[in-house]
């Protein structure tokens, strides 16, 4: 449910308000738009709150909340979210740039990416210290080590770090080092570890499952947000479709579902999308087209030996120029990088 309070109503009235819904067992969420605050009234069967709020001298009209999604949706906040990552802005009028290997490999090799990447417009360092891979064989990071040598590159570099977390028990841990979560595809439905993160007010990069619709995307978002974590940025990473030519699909047009049915951030994820570097910088200039708030993307000094995702991976080069036309177009789009 839904309030929408009376124009001028007082800090105090507000916060009355907010006590009142609490004392039914129920949490307050307050929006402050341009002209009308808000406040939803998040909880099971909420609706039948609203005898008791239709005669509150605060309150101008009552609304029911129509999504599954409750504090993700924009019935709830019309204001675009801006996630604030230590500075670095996720959303609004900015277009940002997250790059990095896709797995840590070493020292050397990640403090070369991380220079790299901040010559060339990245904002922050995307690593992974932990690697989900589909073969038991493949190279599975370098765990606690690697965190380490993300931790040296932001100090050397400034760049932000986002890396995964897999479970519940390496949070404690990453959460020293990064400053910022990621949950994989693979990790989406992992509702415990989504509880657990929602306790944390670290932000959080929540990127699609591979075969999971858009309204799922938003319930693991709904799991994060109602535990009380409301940083979260959203990440379309392609989808499993009958097509072969790509690793995944693209779902380009989901971006502009999640901007009409969230107030979170969205960025888009061309390379796990595509699996094929020849591919990588036309789709970020889709995101771009398509009103994302930014890229993750996989670059490397070497990729053709990576140890990781190395058909999809970038050089520097192709990163340098993709990321200069991405500014040209993110300015055409009142955004900027």
């Amino acid at each position: 449910m839904i309030l929408t309070l009376k124009r001028g109503v007082s800090k105090s009235e507000i916060r009355r308000v907010e006590k009142k819904i609490k004392s039914f067992g129920f949490r307050a969420h307050i929006s402050r738009g341009a002209k009308d605050t808000t406040i939803g009234v998040i909880g099971e069967n909420a609706i039948l709150l609203r005898e008791f709020f239709e005669s509150d001298p605060a309150v101008r009209s009552i609304a029911q909340i129509s999504k599954p999604y409750k504090l993700a949706s924009r019935q709830i906040q019309s204001k675009d979210s801006v996630i604030n990552i230590d500075g670095v802005k996720i959303g609004g009028k900015n277009f940002v740039i997250i790059a990095g290997p896709c797995s840590v490999e070493s020292r050397p090799q990640l403090l070369a990416i991380a220079r790299k990447a901040k010559k060339h417009g990245a904002k922050i360092l995307r690593g992974g210290a932990f690697k989900p891979r589909t073969s038991p064989y493949s190279f599975q990071g370098l765990g606690a080590e690697g965190l380490k040598y993300l931790l040296e590159a932001k100090k050397i570099t400034g760049l932000k770090i986002v890396t995964e977390v897999m479970e519940i028990s390496q949070i404690e841990l990453v959460d020293k080092y990064a400053d910022m979560f990621q949950i994989g595809a693979r990790n989406m439905q992992n509702f415990n570890l989504l509880k657990e993160i929602g306790k944390s007010r670290k932000p959080v990069l929540l990127k699609r499952g591979m075969s999971a619709t858009v309204t799922e995307l938003l319930m693991a978002a709904e799991y994060i947000m109602s535990g009380g974590n409301k940083n979260v940025v959203l990440c379309e990473r392609g989808i499993r479709t009958f097509s072969q030519e790509t690793r995944f699909t693209l779902d380009i047009s989901a971006v502009s579902v999640l901007k009409k049915e969230t107030h979170l951030p969205v960025i888009v994820d061309p390379s796990h999308s595509t699996g094929n570097r020849d591919y990588v910088p036309s789709m970020a200039y889709a995101a771009v087209a398509a009103g994302a708030d930014g890229i993750i993307v996989e670059i490397h000094t070497d990729p053709l030996n990576a140890l990781s995702d190395a058909a999809q991976t970038i050089d520097i080069p192709t990163f340098s120029a993709m990321a200069k036309k991405i500014g040209e177009i993110a300015k055409i789009f009142g955004k900027k990088i």
